[in-house]
């Protein structure tokens, strides 16, 4: 440093020999190149060497030296002054680095003295009492990993038992132990491993939702207690009881839709007889026309099945759900420590939620059970139908709308405007037909007495069945067991349990067949042989008198003979005369009774049109009696 201070000394006398312009300096300082200033590693006798012309000039190599020394001058003169300026600050800075290296020594001593006092502490203190105290440490530590290792371990294999409790259908306890696990992993969230388990706890949290919503959807169609309750507990655990509410409403409006599209469905593809799949791309209203008469009238009653299934399972849960309430009342009214009442009030407000959504329900699905009843109704024309499967499709419908009338209190006003819509249709066909079937019968009518029984009522008819006891569209009047029917237990309450009131039994019509004829025209069959006794002999009468009548100025009979039964008939006839409590009774006259009985059975189905029914009964009755006038009252 002293031969450095030396040189530096040395250097500034020669230059303050040389004549000092600080603007000259200044301006030989600026025609140094940048090239000087590059880096440190410029190489600048290499860089002069390569400078040098080709031919060389000692005049002009003096004078380039000559300028070089200068600018080496000037610069050397500018450091020397730049020393100059900054000498105090590097006496400051020097007696700076002297103070630090005494404080280094001085902490060096000191080190050396701590040292020296622990190994005096370690040889006071035992060794192996620090190494058990050590170890004990390491011993708690291992303990606490290996219980959370553990307790990883389960976790890592929650997803199978999670699996498993899944098709069991333990809705509850999946989600119980998914949220168990979310907790247990929020614990040991410090572990990397933990943080990937996390979320595939809640991915599988929201597979055990998409489950469940789908369990939700089969209540719709076939209800189940224990099923419903676990689902119920589960969404209670999730706390999305409103939203389940929600769902199910959604999910029972998707179930009447595809139930009745898939029935209607199966009866077209059916009667269509191939694999054709352009009817499942088909509309609801476009698919029912495409039902055939003769299927529509199962379908109809497969079409009330299923929905009368949907709407069971809608009053199953709404019954569900009115004795689960019942049943938290009195737990609450029983725990009343005033210690949960924030969480009972939001199970109160839970409640009533369900309640309203619930009632509202009940006209919205029943709505919607109508409107799709309709449309298969006037799908199709039902004017050709034959009577007994109109009032089949009446009696149905009528069933339909009792059903709906007990589950929403609805009169039915959608069903009635269909159903009037087609039997003013059909009943204006039918009594044309009628009218006309008539006066075949009254052109034909040959006025002789109908062997009926002595014992005939006109309730014995089975047009008449229905003034006995309300027609049933599954079972007849005479097959169902009095005790079975109560005027006071609704549908619902009468077929909780199983059945079906649209079911169709196929010996329904066996039940109702009708015994008014006597035998042969008489009560009994010794009744009938004596009189064929009486009468079997006609050996004895002319045989002018068995022809149906004689020319009394010719004598000639007509072409056609009177037969042998002919005969009995009369005779048969002459006996029931006889019979004081018989009644006077026509071919013609039983079959205007029948379709006054039939017109009656309308009226008590359809009383929208019973007016014109009776309106038209009243022209049966009088045709009738004007065609009896014309034949017998009239003097010309």
């Amino acid at each position: 440093f002293e031969n450095l201070f030396g040189f530096v000394q040395e250097e500034l006398r020669e230059l303050q020999e040389e004549p000092t312009d600080p603007q000259a300096q200044q301006e030989i300082i600026d025609s140094i190149e940048e090239v000087y200033f590059s880096n440190d590693s410029f190489d600048i006798v290499k860089y002069e060497l390569e400078r040098l012309p080709p031919v060389l000039s000692l005049q002009e190599l003096e004078e380039y030296r000559d300028k070089l020394k200068q600018q080496q001058a000037a610069v050397s003169k500018k450091v020397a002054d730049l020393i100059l300026e900054k000498q105090p600050a590097y006496v400051e800075e020097l007696e700076r680095v002297t103070s630090l290296q005494t404080g280094l020594q001085l902490a060096a001593v000191i080190c050396t003295n701590g040292r020296r006092h622990l190994n005096i502490a370690k040889e006071g203190f035992t060794q192996t009492s620090l190494g058990l105290l050590a170890n004990q440490r390491k011993r708690q530590l291992l303990i606490g990993l290996l219980q959370s290792l553990r307790t990883i371990k389960t976790l890592q294999r929650t997803d199978v038992r999670l699996s498993e409790m899944l098709e069991e259908e333990d809705y509850p306890g999946a989600i119980q132990l998914c949220l168990e696990c979310q907790k247990a992993a929020s614990t040991f969230k410090h572990y990397s491993c933990i943080s990937e388990l996390n979320s595939k706890l809640q991915d599988t949290l929201e597979q055990i939702e998409e489950q469940l919503d789908v369990a939700l959807s089969k209540i719709c169609k076939n209800f189940d207690i224990n099923h419903y309750t676990k689902v119920q507990q589960a969404y209670r655990l999730l706390g999305k009881t409103q939203t389940a509410m929600d769902q199910l409403h959604m999910h029972f409006t998707q179930a009447i839709h595809n139930t009745v599209f898939q029935v209607v469905l199966g009866y077209v593809e059916l009667c269509a007889g191939n694999t054709d799949t352009k009817f499942q791309k088909l509309q609801y209203k476009d698919l029912c026309t495409h039902i055939t008469s003769d299927s529509y009238i199962p379908c109809l009653a497969d079409l009330c099945k299923a929905l009368w299934e949907v709407m069971l399972s809608y009053y199953r849960t709404m019954q569900w759900h009115e004795n689960h309430d019942q049943d938290e009342a009195a737990v609450v009214s029983s725990v009343s420590d005033g210690n949960n009442v924030i969480g009972t009030e939001e199970n109160s407000f839970d409640r009533n939620y369900v309640k309203k959504k619930l009632e509202h329900g009940l006209s919205r699905i029943w709505q919607d059970v109508q409107l799709k009843v309709k449309t298969y109704l006037l799908g199709t024309d039902l004017s050709n139908f034959k009577y007994d499967d109109f009032i089949f499709v009446l009696d149905v419908t009528s069933r339909l709308m009792q059903v709906g009338e007990e589950f929403c209190g609805s009169k039915s006003e959608v069903l009635q405007e269909s159903i009037r819509k087609q039997s003013v249709n059909y009943f204006k066909t039918y009594h044309r037909t009628r009218l006309e079937e008539l006066r075949m019968f009254l052109e034909n009518e040959t006025w002789e007495l109908c062997p009926v029984k002595s014992s005939f009522s006109i309730l014995q008819l089975h047009e008449f069945k229905f003034m006995e006891q309300s027609r049933s569209p599954s079972v007849s009047p005479s097959k169902q067991p009095a005790s079975a029917i109560s005027a006071s237990e609704t549908l619902f309450e009468q077929y909780c349990n199983g059945g079906n009131p649209f079911e169709i039994q196929a010996d329904s019509k066996d039940d109702e067949t009708e015994d008014v004829l006597a035998s042969n025209g008489y009560e009994s069959d010794e009744q009938e042989k004596s009189a064929y006794q009486e009468y079997d002999s006609d050996s004895d009468v002319p045989e002018e008198l068995k022809r149906d009548y004689v020319d009394e100025q010719t004598g000639d009979a007509p072409i056609k003979s009177v037969s042998r039964e002919t005969l009995r008939s009369r005779k048969r006839s002459d006996y029931n005369l006889n019979k004081v409590n018989a009644p006077i009774l026509t071919n013609t006259t039983l079959n205007v009774v029948r379709l006054v009985g039939k017109y009656m059975q309308m009226m008590n189905i359809l009383k929208p049109i019973a007016f014109d029914v009776i309106h038209f009964m009243s022209q049966l009755f009088d045709y009738y009696l004007y065609a009896v006038y014309t034949f017998f009252g009239r003097n010309d």
